[in-house]
């Protein structure tokens, strides 16, 4: 299959073209593991959140708006919302393991890397947000009832952090 851009292969997606998930899998999986496996810490539990997620994606392919966001914030955002749920021991049915989604080999360290360098960058405050809210699994209100902060400041102060982390994950400074 020659080189198709993400949006792209989620319209074949939706269309049940079983390689083009194939290719989404391939470019993405790693990468969503390496960010999933901070918050779950356990390989077995993050290989089950990517198989899940990659599942939901197929599931969900024709209902993709990128108006609202990238194929690759989708499929992070789709594999957090499922970590969040097995942290919170609300834990959907899975199914079984398909031969496209069984990982090749670890994650890339350039892609931890990349990670730990945007998540170093933030300012300490930002820091023990973020880690509260996307890698201890806490809601918003959780999250500000744990610092102490009005759930506005938390949330705005989130969303900045988001922005930080998006700008150095994208070649630029925070």
């Amino acid at each position: 299959m020659k080189q198709l851009s993400d949006e792209a292969l989620l319209a074949r997606m939706a269309r049940c073209d079983e390689a083009a998930l194939c290719e989404l899998h391939a470019r993405y999986a790693r990468y969503v593991a390496a960010i999933v496996r901070r918050l779950l810490k356990d390989d077995d539990e993050t290989q089950q959140c990517v198989q899940d997620s990659f599942v939901s994606a197929w599931d969900n392919a024709a209902r993709f708006d990128p108006a609202k966001a990238s194929v690759k914030t989708w499929l992070v955002t789709i594999c957090h919302r499922l970590a969040l749920n097995r942290l919170r021991k609300t834990r959907l049915e899975t199914l079984p393991l398909q031969s496209w989604d069984a990982p090749a080999r670890e994650p890339d360290h350039a892609v931890r890397i990349d990670i730990e360098r945007a998540l170093n960058s933030l300012d300490a405050e930002a820091k023990t947000l973020i880690n509260l809210a996307y890698f201890e699994g806490h809601s918003q209100s959780q999250v500000a009832e744990v610092t102490g902060k009005p759930l506005g400041t938390v949330k705005s102060k989130l969303r900045r952090a988001l922005l930080e982390l998006r700008t150095v994950m994208k070649g630029g400074e925070a």
